[in-house]
């Protein structure tokens, strides 16, 4: 696999700007478990944990922007991103903070 710290990242702010903007263009894939997923996510995130994602990029437009996000940012959710991108989903990035930034942000 290529250097997962040569990835990009995605800003908070920016996200919030794209999702009220723009919501069909931009994709957010919760890369956790169901069980993490469950107890608090970014709204309008889907839930692809990294291990199936591979296998789960059906039905994703390889148009749109994809952000990754995991609980902080920078793991799991970089790791999406190197198997999306290594499937041809270009504009895949990961979220900065993450979850946990996220929610930080919002409150």
């Amino acid at each position: 696999m290529q250097d997962q710290q040569q990835q990009e990242c995605f800003t908070i702010s920016d996200l919030q700007q794209l999702v009220t903007q723009s919501p069909d263009q931009v994709n957010i894939i919760d890369v956790r478990t169901p069980e993490e997923y469950a107890e608090n996510h970014i709204p309008g995130a889907i839930n692809i944990q990294v291990s199936e994602l591979e296998s789960r990029t059906t039905g994703l437009s390889k148009e749109n922007i994809i952000i990754t996000a995991c609980s902080k940012g920078g793991g799991r959710s970089v790791l999406g991103v190197v198997i999306l991108k290594q499937s041809g989903f270009s504009k895949a990035s990961f979220l900065c903070g993450g979850t946990l930034g996220w929610f930080a942000l919002s409150s």
